[in-house]
């Protein structure tokens, strides 16, 4: 195990088994990232050392994001490396746990005007449009985790045939509700607005709505399927 030093604020602890990143986020906040690729396994294990956490008397908050859990502590701790190894410990008896969300259905009408990328991820692909859409709604879909924007799911799931790259320049304006690929995820935008991802479909969904309770239709661990209400090529 080594100590790397980044910067000023960050410090990584590598454990050269492969077993996590850990990186301070100030005085009193740690990240903790599993090893890997993006993988469900390894997003079930970050969901166990979430409820590991959550017994410690010290912290304050825990936010889960994808492959990653940040754990802010109610005050600067006066010995930061015992935490460290606590931090460590408890990854180590962490076990890929598997919670038992609902099933959401998002109708989709695939192409047309608002799949505005759907050209783009063909071109990347080098698939035609009939089989991008074909399997996207054929994927069986996990919500990882919720950010970006409130209630913004995001994804596990996607083909692999079907990973683009974020677009470098975004889209300004695109409306919320647009489906759409970034890298290895999908997700249905939530906020009309700026947007890197790559528009293939439309679904008429409220996926945040803060009057409701709860507020997101989304929650990690739910499973999304997307049916193809229309498709226009």
């Amino acid at each position: 195990m080594a100590w790397i030093a980044q910067d000023t604020t960050a410090i990584a602890l590598l454990d050269h088994a492969g077993e996590m990143t850990l990186s301070t986020m100030g005085s009193r906040a740690w990240l903790v990232e599993a090893p890997g690729e993006f993988s469900l396994a390894a997003q079930r294990r970050i969901w166990s050392l979430a409820q590991i956490l959550a017994t410690w008397d010290e912290v304050e908050s825990l936010i889960p994001g994808v492959t990653n859990v940040l754990v802010l502590l109610r005050r600067t701790p006066d010995d930061a490396e015992a935490v460290v190894q606590r931090l460590r410990t408890c990854w180590q008896q962490a076990r890929e746990i598997h919670p038992q969300g609902k099933r959401i259905d998002i109708p989709v009408h695939y192409g047309g005007e608002l799949a505005c990328d759907l050209e783009a991820v063909c071109r990347h692909t080098g698939l035609p449009a009939s089989d991008v859409i074909r399997r996207h709604y054929q994927g069986n879909y996990t919500v990882v985790a919720l950010g970006s924007a409130p209630g913004f799911g995001y994804l596990h799931g996607l083909d692999p045939a079907l990973a683009t790259p974020r677009k470098k320049v975004p889209s300004l304006n695109m409306l919320k509700g647009t489906v759409t690929i970034g890298g290895p995820q999908t997700g249905v935008s939530v906020l009309t607005g700026p947007n890197g991802w790559n528009a293939i479909g439309f679904a008429e969904i409220e996926v945040f709505d803060p009057l409701a309770s709860p507020p997101a239709l989304m929650a990690p661990g739910d499973t999304i399927r997307f049916l193809p209400e229309r498709i226009e090529l």
